[in-house]
C-alpha cells in the first residue's frame, strides 16, 4: 500500500478503535526539549520523581529506544466526564481517575493498531508507550500535529481541549509525517492565575513540588504544612488548570465504557475516606489509577484535606525558572 494511503488508513482505524486523534512524526532528536528538561531537573522541580532523572538520552532521542526507529505515532483518547460531583465536591477526584486504569485500556487498543499495520505491511518492529518508558509524550504529540503544549504544560487541542490521554507507538515503519501543531494560548493566563498553589511558572513550566497532583499522588511523605488550606478540596489529582482553560469549552463527554466511574466512588462520604480499611480500598481502587497513591497515600490525603481548620499558610515563593 502507498505510504500516504497507509497513513490515512491508520488514522481511520485509530478512530474506529475510539482514539480521538492520530498524528505522525519522524523519529529523531528533541533538541529544544532536551534543554528545557535539563533546566527543569537542575532546578529540582521534579521533586521526588527520581525516575525523571534516569535515561535522559533516551527521553530526548526516541531512536535509542528501538533499533531502526523511523516514526512516532501519537494518539489521543478522550476521557472528559463532567456529569458527576466527583470532581466538584470535596473530596474531589481528577476526571482521569474515575474509571479503569487507562494504561491497560489504551495499550490494548494500541496493540490492535499495531496488528492492523502488520496486516498491511508485514512484520514491523514497534514499542507502545502509555505513561510508560522514557518518552516525552506531549512533545511528540505536538510534533505530530495533534496538539500544542499549553502554559500549564498540558497538551491542548483546538477541537477537544485537554481532557485526553496520550499514547505513543514507536515503529521502524516509515510513514509520511504530519505538520507540527502551532501554539494557540496567546496572552491567556487563566491556568496560571487559577492554580491554587502557584505551581505554573513562565515558559510552560510546572514546579511539581507545588502541584496538587504531585502532592496527592507522587509525593510519598507527609504533605508539607505550608499547603494547609491550599489544595482546593482535591483528594486525588487536580483539574483546576484544565477546568479554567478556554479551549475546554469544546470538550465533549467520552464514549468509553471503561472510563465510566466506579459506582462505589459516588457513594463515599468524607468519613469513608478518613476511616477507609483495606477491604474498602480494594473495592474502590481495584484496576483504577487511584492505586497510584496507594492505601496509605489516600488516607494521608483525606486526613490532610479534612483536618480541623487552621490558619491558611502561604507557601514560600517559588524561584523563577532560568530564562529560555
Amino acid at each position: 500500500m502507498d505510504r500516504r494511503k497507509l497513513a490515512d488508513a491508520l488514522k481511520q482505524r485509530a478512530a474506529e478503535l475510539g482514539f480521538s486523534a492520530c498524528g505522525i512524526a519522524r523519529a529523531g532528536l528533541l533538541a529544544d526539549d532536551a534543554r528545557r528538561l535539563e533546566l527543569w531537573l537542575r532546578e529540582g522541580r521534579h521533586g521526588q520523581m527520581a525516575y525523571m532523572e534516569r535515561h535522559f538520552d533516551l527521553r530526548i532521542d526516541c531512536r535509542k529506544l528501538l533499533p531502526g526507529a523511523k516514526t512516532m505515532i501519537s494518539l489521543l483518547h478522550n476521557y472528559f466526564n463532567n456529569d458527576t460531583p466527583l470532581n466538584k465536591v470535596p473530596p474531589k477526584i481528577s476526571q482521569y481517575a474515575f474509571g479503569k486504569d487507562y494504561h491497560k485500556v489504551l495499550r490494548k487498543k494500541a496493540k490492535n493498531l499495531v496488528s492492523f499495520l502488520r496486516s498491511q505491511t508485514g512484520d514491523i518492529a514497534s514499542r507502545i508507550f502509555v505513561d510508560s518508558g522514557p518518552v516525552l509524550e506531549k512533545s511528540w504529540a505536538a510534533r505530530s500535529g495533534v496538539g500544542w503544549v499549553g502554559k500549564n504544560a498540558n497538551l491542548l487541542n483546538k477541537r477537544m481541549g485537554s481532557f485526553f490521554f496520550v499514547c505513543e507507538i514507536l515503529t521502524d515503519l516509515e510513514l509520511p509525517a504530519d505538520s507540527p501543531a502551532t501554539d494557540h494560548c496567546g496572552t491567556c493566563r487563566a491556568c496560571i492565575d487559577a492554580c491554587p498553589t502557584q505551581a505554573i511558572l513562565p515558559h510552560r513550566t510546572v514546579d511539581a513540588r507545588r502541584c496538587i497532583s504531585y502532592l496527592t499522588i507522587e509525593l510519598k511523605e507527609a504533605i508539607p504544612e505550608s499547603f494547609t488550606g491550599q489544595t482546593d478540596g482535591w483528594l486525588f489529582g487536580c483539574d483546576v488548570c484544565q477546568d479554567v482553560c478556554p479551549w475546554n469549552r469544546f470538550s465533549r463527554r467520552h464514549q468509553e465504557p471503561a472510563f465510566e466511574p466506579n459506582p462505589l466512588l459516588k457513594s463515599l462520604k468524607p468519613k469513608d475516606w478518613l476511616h477507609m480499611d483495606l477491604k474498602l480500598y480494594e473495592q474502590v481502587a481495584a484496576g483504577s489509577p487511584l492505586r497510584r497513591a496507594g492505601y496509605e497515600g489516600l488516607k494521608r490525603n483525606a486526613r490532610f484535606l479534612f483536618r480541623p481548620s487552621k490558619q491558611k499558610v502561604t507557601p514560600p515563593p517559588s524561584p523563577q525558572p532560568l530564562s529560555e
